[in-house]
């Protein structure tokens, strides 16, 4: 084993006896991650709205409180729970600020187990053209997206979520079997398709290259 897995196992240990400074570390270990899983699920009425350090703190509070519990019973693996846990928090802030307009938001939630609110072609599309910031290119990026995520909503909505999950969240291809409860091998197929797609998608674009 190496150092750090040694350090992560001590981690592990001490958290699960209740030491809170522990936790927090594990917790930082993975902050990055999550708040990017955030970010990408955030439904886009609300950004301006949340700020995701706020879903976090949430997340942290309640993996502070349930750790012990889970360190006798670890049904997932650790980063999973934390994802999980945060995927709970952000669930709810859609409810608190959606209400009535929750029936829409509903539509955005993955039906596979362990559902979180889907990554929107919208999210996937502005992740894509991230780097196109100028004002003098605004009106050709928006252009762009609307292109990028009607060709996104073309894809599998399964193929289109393994796509967020690996590409994006970085996921392994395991992590990503056992959040959808799919098969290893069905995981590595779709992410296979999805890219491909991704890549028809992007070469399509290539008169736009120059924006990058």
């Amino acid at each position: 084993m190496t150092s750090d897995g040694i350090e992560v196992g001590d981690l592990l240990r001490r958290a699960a006896a209740g030491d809170e400074q522990a936790v927090n570390e594990l917790f930082a270990r993975h902050r990055d991650r999550l708040r990017a899983m955030v970010r990408l699920r955030l439904n886009r009425r609300l950004q301006g709205r949340v700020d995701p350090s706020d879903v976090l703190q949430e997340a942290f509070l309640e993996i502070s409180k349930h750790f012990a519990d889970y360190a006798r019973d670890p049904k997932l693996p650790f980063y999973l729970w934390l994802r999980h846990i945060t995927g709970q928090k952000l669930i709810a802030v859609h409810r608190q600020h959606l209400g009535a307009q929750m029936r829409d938001a509903d539509r955005e939630v993955s039906l596979y187990r362990g559902a979180l609110p889907q990554a929107s072609s919208a999210s996937l599309a502005a992740q894509l053209l991230g780097r196109i910031t100028s004002a003098s290119q605004a009106a050709a990026r928006a252009e762009l997206q609307i292109r990028v995520q009607e060709a996104l909503n073309g894809m599998d909505p399964l193929d289109r979520e393994v796509l967020a999950l690996r590409h994006f969240e970085m996921l392994s291809n395991a992590e990503v079997a056992e959040v959808l409860g799919i098969k290893k091998s069905a995981a590595s197929n779709r992410y296979i398709r999805a890219l491909e797609r991704l890549k028809d998608i992007l070469t399509g674009l290539s008169e736009f290259a120059d924006l990058a």
